[in-house]
């Protein structure tokens, strides 16, 4: 499936929610992309396209992320790192704050999985970049190299980008307006 089909299959099975998880918010639901075998597939493998060959293993910001970034390193066999919310992992972890168009939130990862990796950051949806930019910060921080962003979905009016500065980020769907 070529990613033009891709981001056909995104646009057709995704649904969008007003006023969720809090008001003003239009949540981007990919619920009916995940339960498709073939848009999954199609998904893992456009979001994994640009960047073939060129990571070790591949990050997913909890919860979406990790069933993206799950599909996308077994279909490029590579590792997986989970980058998970607090409470979740034993220590020791390090961790990164960061915020939201409606909060706050942190991301944790576990400081003994190792280092000198070239990651893969992975995302469903790209809107203000917190999360993305965060995600960039903690692999940093743990020794990796992140050598590029995929995301399903990028809400292009929220500007999420220009928070990645530098890194390249390839986005199956642009959403404006």
């Amino acid at each position: 499936m070529t990613s033009s089909s891709a981001s056909e299959v995104v646009r057709a099975l995704t649904t969008t929610t007003p006023d969720f998880p809090s008001p003003g918010i239009l949540f981007r639901d990919l619920s009916g992309v995940f339960a498709d075998a073939a848009a999954f597939a199609a998904v893992v493998d456009g979001m994994a396209e640009p960047f073939r060959g060129r990571f070790d293993a591949v990050a997913g910001a909890e919860a979406r992320g990790f069933l993206l970034a799950a599909g996308i390193a077994y279909a490029t066999g590579t590792g997986v790192l989970p980058l998970r919310k607090p409470g979740k992992l034993p220590p020791p972890v390090i961790s990164e704050r960061y915020d939201l168009e409606y909060g706050s939130a942190e991301l944790q990862l576990r400081e003994t999985v190792g280092r000198d990796r070239r990651v893969l950051l992975v995302d469903d949806v790209l809107a203000t970049g917190g999360t993305l930019a965060a995600a960039r910060r903690l692999l940093e921080k743990a020794g990796d190299t992140v050598i590029g962003a995929a995301v399903v979905i990028e809400l292009a009016d929220l500007g999420g980008r220009s928070a990645v500065e530098g890194l390249e980020v390839a986005a199956l769907d642009t959403v404006t307006g």
